[in-house]
């Protein structure tokens, strides 16, 4: 489960991917348009040390474009070129924002749910000494088997950018489709979202 905090975010989320977002060959955003949120979810960190949020965005008509973040309390080591931003979170404090697929804690979440189905953390608020659960704002599903496991994924040895952008580990050959329902995927399991009224792949994975 992924605990959520009523808090203040100086820059928010979405300021620093409008002037992070240009910077990427694959952005495909229309200039100067304000970029806004369409969708996310989340996946669980074991060790509860790092937010792990995919989140679907648009700049005016441009198409949805999905950007996995990772959240941490203290620079990852080796991934500057990765470094999104930073942030004041006004209960955590200062937050390192990282584009998620050079974080080995994202590679290890993005596996299990593509290769076992591990599906989207289930968010919510402390409230009164109980829990007031957000409701999802998009379905994920895997095609992967019933019953598959994923193997540990290991160290991230390459990620290459594009779209897909593919995240190369131990055991895994990863790739996150930057803009979903642009192209189809093609992999031993696939993961596939839904909002609204499209579904589209949004990951997909190979075994080394």
């Amino acid at each position: 489960m992924a605990l959520l905090h009523r808090a203040e975010l100086h820059p928010t989320k979405l300021e620093l991917l409008a002037a992070w977002l240009p910077t990427r060959e694959w952005y495909e955003g229309e200039a100067d348009a304000e970029v806004v949120r369409v969708a996310a979810y989340r996946f669980d960190d074991p060790a509860g040390e790092v937010g792990i949020e995919t989140l679907l965005v648009r700049a005016g008509d441009g198409p949805v474009h999905q950007v996995p973040l990772t959240y941490r309390g203290a620079p990852l080591e080796g991934a500057d070129d990765r470094l999104v931003g930073t942030m004041e979170h006004s209960v955590l404090g200062r937050r390192w924002i990282y584009d998620a697929p050079g974080d080995p804690v994202y590679a290890a979440a993005l596996a299990g749910a593509v290769l076992a189905g591990a599906g989207q953390a289930t968010e919510y608020f402390e409230f009164d000494g109980g829990r007031e659960v957000r409701p999802p704002s998009m379905d994920i599903t895997s095609d992967a088997p019933a019953g598959a496991l994923a193997p540990a994924a290991g160290a991230v040895r390459r990620v290459v950018d594009g779209d897909p952008t593919v995240i190369v580990t131990d055991t895994v050959e990863l790739a996150v489709v930057r803009r979903p329902g642009t192209a189809p995927a093609a992999g031993d399991a696939t993961l596939t979202g839904t909002w609204g009224e499209i579904s589209a792949p949004l990951a997909y994975a190979c075994l080394r």
